[in-house]
């Protein structure tokens, strides 16, 4: 299942979306996806709904240095445990919407991820049980400051700007996240490209680790690590993520004003 979230002309639901191309259809669900949605009955046609991000989290934790030629591209060792940071909810945005640049960086990076969005409250989950405790996968932007990331010697303000957690399009259920491809695209041009295979702490290995720190809420976020090929964007570019079963999350980029 496809389960996104839009702004319709009746204001803003979760859906489900059915159907490929110009034959999709967004079917309204009650309340909220978790568990077995159901159903208002009201749909529309996808092309006339606007997709938002697909979740609102009550945070997003992230993972530095999850694939090895990145740890290597950003100059340091692949770390042996998985290293955890968190971005604000605030941060997040859906397709579409601008990626705002702030004025006190020079230098702002897109990181194109896979990222897990989980279902339940769970709390000690162990790698064996990790994925029933998952709703699904979307595609992510970690953006980032590098020029704050590398002064401040520590990553809140530089990944924690409002619109530096791009999500989307939409949230697959049924998917194996095991070996999929990921790309990053700046203006129609390949810049990242990786496989989820070669993550070096696989996604139940680091819903274990999160989960032994802190509860994860339905809705949570995690953001399971971006491949090498990062690098800056500029006012008027577009960039585009896109994950293997899942599709593309493009975002413009733009200055503040």
């Amino acid at each position: 299942m496809r389960l996104g979230r839009v702004a319709s002309p009746d204001g803003v639901a979760f859906v489900s979306i059915e159907g490929d191309g110009s034959d999709s259809v967004a079917k309204e669900i009650a309340e909220h996806p978790f568990g077995t949605p159901t159903f208002t009955g009201r749909s529309w046609p996808l092309a006339d709904v606007r997709l938002l991000a697909p979740i609102l989290a009550s945070k997003v934790v992230c993972i530095g240095k999850n694939y090895a030629a990145h740890a290597a591209e950003m100059g340091g060792p692949a770390p042996a445990d998985p290293v955890i940071f968190l971005k604000p909810n605030t941060a997040i945005v859906g397709p579409n919407a601008p990626i705002i640049l702030p004025p006190s960086s020079s230098q702002v990076d897109y990181e194109g991820e896979l990222a897990i969005v989980i279902g339940r409250p769970c709390k000690d989950v162990p790698a064996a049980r990790a994925l029933d405790v998952v709703l699904g996968y979307t595609a992510a932007n970690d953006v980032t400051a590098r020029d704050q990331q590398r002064h401040d010697g520590q990553w809140t303000r530089g990944k924690g700007y409002d619109t530096f957690c791009p999500l989307g399009p939409w949230i697959e259920t049924s998917l194996d996240p095991s070996d999929l491809e990921i790309v990053t695209e700046l203006d129609g041009e390949v810049r990242q490209r990786s496989r989820t295979s070669l993550l070096l702490h696989d996604i139940p290995k680091l819903i274990e680790w999160i989960t032994t720190v802190m509860t994860l809420l339905p809705g949570d976020v995690i953001l399971t690590g971006t491949p090498e090929g990062v690098g800056p964007m500029r006012e008027g570019q577009q960039v585009s993520v896109t994950v293997e079963g899942i599709g593309t999350l493009t975002n413009p980029v733009a200055a503040k004003r």
